[in-house]
C-alpha cells in the first residue's frame, strides 16, 4: 500500500522503536511508497510515512532493485566527505543554518564513503553488508531518519 509522506518535524524527529516481525507489512508499504516516488526519491524510512519504527528502504542501482532493511545499524564508517542532500519529507526553502546551504530542499551533511551495516532482512534474519559510494550515502541518510535526525 502506498502511504502518504509525512512532513511534521515532530514525527520526523522522534527516534524509531525497533522493528519486529509484525512490522513486515510496513516494510512492504515502504517499498510500495518508494516505487511510487521513484522519480524523486531513492530511499525512505518508516517515519517518513508516519511510523516510528526502524525500517528503511532504498534503491540499489547496481543491483537494479529496491532493498528493505529492518533495524539497520551502521557499525563501521570510513572516508568522511561533505555531501549535498535533499529529502522528500522536507520540501521547500530552508532558513540559512551555519554549515548548511540555503537552497530549496537541500543541505550539506558529512557522510562516509564506505560503511558496514548490520540489519534484519525481510525474513528477520540478521545480516551484515558493506556499501560504498552513493548507496552508502543513501543508507546513512535513512539511518539518520531512524534516529530522528533531519538534514
Amino acid at each position: 500500500m502506498i502511504r502518504p509522506i509525512v512532513h511534521s518535524r515532530i514525527v520526523l524527529q522522534r527516534p524509531a522503536e525497533p522493528a519486529v516481525s509484525a512490522d513486515a507489512q510496513l516494510g512492504q508499504d515502504l517499498l510500495d511508497t518508494l516505487a511510487a516516488h521513484a522519480d524523486e526519491c531513492v530511499g525512505m524510512a518508516a517515519n517518513m510515512v508516519g511510523v516510528s519504527k526502524a525500517v528503511i528502504v532504498f534503491h540499489d542501482e547496481a543491483r537494479g532493485q529496491d532493498v528493505l532493511m529492518f533495524n539497520p545499524q551502521i557499525t563501521r564508517k570510513t572516508g568522511p566527505y561533505e555531501a549535498v542532500e535533499g529529502c522528500l519529507s522536507l520540501p521547500g526553502p530552508y532558513e540559512a543554518v551555519e554549515g548548511c546551504l540555503s537552497l530549496p530542499g537541500q543541505r550539506t551533511v558529512t557522510r562516509y564513503r564506505r560503511i558496514t551495516v548490520e540489519y534484519d532482512d525481510e525474513g528477520f534474519c540478521h545480516r551484515t553488508a558493506r556499501y560504498e559510494g552513493y548507496i552508502a550515502q543513501i543508507i546513512q541518510h535513512e539511518v539518520d531518519h531512524c534516529a530522528g535526525v533531519l538534514i
